[in-house]
């Protein structure tokens, strides 16, 4: 039996992708939460990669062969870079209004990014991370799915 997952009076649930993240306080309590937004961060617009990049991938000789070198991914950095800033804004919250609980709720990719991107400070707010991309859910339905995980 799955033991089920409680949010706390004032504990804050942060949903994130690569390109949104949704900043949520629970108003009500462990219960009957009642999850409010409290901020929406978006990444800037990521133009596809053959507008960022060249038009053919470096080259590079090594032992006098030629060879080709994988090229930039510059959508994982724009990922990386936002997840960067999305931490940046909970380091800030959590120095001014004193976070006690933090559940982190992201697709693979988008947490391995949030979780390198905390500090030490927040990481040990945070009371669970769940592996789901939540962040098209209505409020609603993020309170139900996360109350029964």
């Amino acid at each position: 039996m799955t033991q089920r997952l409680k949010i706390e009076h004032g504990g804050w649930v942060v949903v994130a992708d690569g390109r949104t993240a949704l900043l949520l306080s629970n108003r009500g309590d462990e219960v009957y939460p009642n999850l409010q937004v409290e901020q929406v961060l978006e990444a800037p617009p990521n133009p596809p990669t053959h507008e960022q990049g060249t038009d053919q991938p470096p080259r590079a000789i090594f032992a006098g062969r030629r060879s080709a070198i994988a090229q930039t991914d510059w959508h994982d950095l724009a990922e990386q870079r936002f997840a960067g800033d999305v931490a940046e804004v909970l380091d800030k919250l959590h120095h001014t209004t004193s976070i006690k609980s933090l559940i982190v709720v992201a697709p693979p990719r988008a947490l391995s990014n949030l979780r390198r991107a905390f500090s030490d400070n927040l990481k040990r707010s945070i009371v669970a991370e769940i592996n789901k991309d939540l962040t098209k859910h209505p409020l609603a339905e993020i309170e139900r799915l996360l109350t029964r995980v």
